[in-house]
């Protein structure tokens, strides 16, 4: 039977079921070790942004159609809307540090404008953030400091503090990411020469004609990576987009089509996935600075 979806909004309703006091409205810091009570096995729909250092086996998170029971010194995080699965493991100490932080706290903010920038909010939780000891000791740093601003009664200078800090970590762990995709380089590598593959039978199988070229969360799904930690991986390895990457294959496969036969340039265009040759044109002129036909009287 499915579970129906409990929606945690606010601050407030999450901090009063667990039984933690609620310091500040919009954001907040806790140790699940001194929960009062914990939700029992449910859908958490987050209407929050929440990060979790893992710390002790008490919980198994699914999202989407994984699971994911990540090993102590991970983060793993959330974006407002995502549905999570919680799964408490019973006689199992659950200690995770959870810094929840509301989307109002930081509209209008230097982190309200940088918060799109924190792609790994979008990651499945397979492809969580592994700390090492001096990592986990520098994040649990900048958690204290939060701490410590939230138990200062709240004043003018409230926001900014506590804005300033979240966005101190979240740096902190992109760069950690950073370091995670090049200590991961060989397993990247692979998937990069899968993404090819992939990428390559598209088109021979004539499926681009049929269904228009491929989108970046499709290619991502058939790799098993989220769409947002794919796109990061391949900017991290080619420095190009998803996107970008997918135009570039797309234009190379057309200078074959526009040497190697006499199609016409509109033929040519549909049989690559565009619906309007005048797009494909578009493109093109904007990879190559000309034109497909310029390009086929250049060479021939």
């Amino acid at each position: 039977m499915e579970k129906d979806i409990i929606q945690i909004n606010s601050i407030d309703t999450y901090c009063k079921y667990c039984g933690f006091e609620v310091l500040h409205p919009l954001v907040t810091v806790v140790n699940m070790a001194e929960a009062v009570r914990n939700y029992p096995e449910c859908k958490l729909n987050f209407g929050v942004y929440s990060i979790w250092l893992k710390q002790g086996a008490g919980c198994s998170i699914k999202y989407g159609r994984r699971e994911y029971d990540y090993q102590e010194g991970t983060v793993v995080s959330f974006a407002p809307g995502q549905v999570v699965q919680v799964e408490p493991n019973d006689g199992m100490s659950n200690s995770s540090i959870g810094l929840l932080f509301h989307p109002d706290l930081i509209h209008g903010t230097s982190l309200g404008r940088k918060i799109a920038r924190y792609t790994f909010f979008s990651y499945d939780q397979t492809e969580a953030l592994h700390l090492s000891e001096r990592e986990r000791n520098q994040y649990l740093a900048i958690i204290d400091s939060i701490k410590a601003e939230l138990e200062h009664a709240i004043d003018k200078h409230s926001r900014e503090l506590l804005c300033d800090h979240i966005e101190l970590l979240l740096d902190i762990c992109l760069r950690f990411y950073d370091r995670q995709f090049i200590t991961r380089y060989k397993v990247n590598v692979d998937i990069l020469a899968d993404f090819e593959r992939i990428l390559n039978a598209y088109f021979k199988d004539g499926l681009a004609e049929q269904k228009g070229f491929p989108t970046v969360a499709w290619l991502a799904d058939r790799v098993h990576l989220s769409a947002s930690y794919f796109g990061d991986l391949i900017k991290k390895e080619t420095g190009l987009t998803a996107q970008e990457y997918i135009q570039n294959k797309i234009v190379t496969l057309s200078k074959q089509e526009l040497l190697g036969t006499n199609l016409p340039v509109s033929e040519i265009a549909y049989k690559l996935g565009f619906e309007y040759p005048q797009h494909f044109t578009r493109l093109f002129k904007k990879v190559t600075g000309m034109s497909p036909s310029e390009y086929r009287s250049s060479i021939n």
